[in-house]
């Protein structure tokens, strides 16, 4: 029986379209991890818009919270390093938007609440399914793998060509 290297064996799991919806992913979280800091005023705003006495009294800090974990949560799911925990991050976060601000203001932004869903509905799905196979994650995942026996990789030993 032969056995097929450990990048093919992963490879034919999961279709490309799974690659590029996590990148598209990370970088719009990444983008309002962005916005969340050029404009922190409006963040503390929406916390304070939730109505919820705990984040009222800390919007401060919230959003402070808030827009530093959407950018490296948003970096991390781009790369495809740490993807299924920066989702379980996320998600929470994105709950609470949904739920608490852009309900409340669905008639001045429904693009933002039917982006938010959708990207909900990303976070977990990526929560679960994890990072694909063009990823940080299986780079690493690979790299230990493919290592000798004892699992330390050899760098810079070439066998010699007769």
């Amino acid at each position: 029986m032969t056995e097929s290297p450990i990048t093919e064996k992963t490879s034919s799991k999961q279709p490309a379209w799974f690659t590029l919806l996590r990148i598209l992913l990370g970088f719009i979280l990444f983008w309002k991890g962005i916005v969340f800091i050029r404009d922190t005023e409006l963040l503390k705003l929406l916390i304070d818009r939730t109505g919820i006495g705990v984040f009222s009294k800390n919007s401060e800090t919230l959003a402070f919270i808030v827009s530093y974990l959407s950018l490296l949560s948003g970096l991390f799911i781009a790369s495809g390093l740490f993807t299924k925990a920066s989702s379980f991050v996320q998600i929470p976060i994105v709950f609470i938007a949904i739920f608490f601000i852009n309900i409340k203001n669905i008639g001045e932004t429904g693009f933002e609440l039917v982006l938010s869903i959708i990207i909900l509905l990303l976070l977990i799905f990526f929560a679960f399914k994890g990072s694909g196979t063009l990823s940080a994650d299986e780079y690493f995942r690979t790299y230990y793998k493919a290592g000798g026996e004892d699992g330390k990789r050899r760098i810079g030993v070439r066998k010699a060509r007769c």
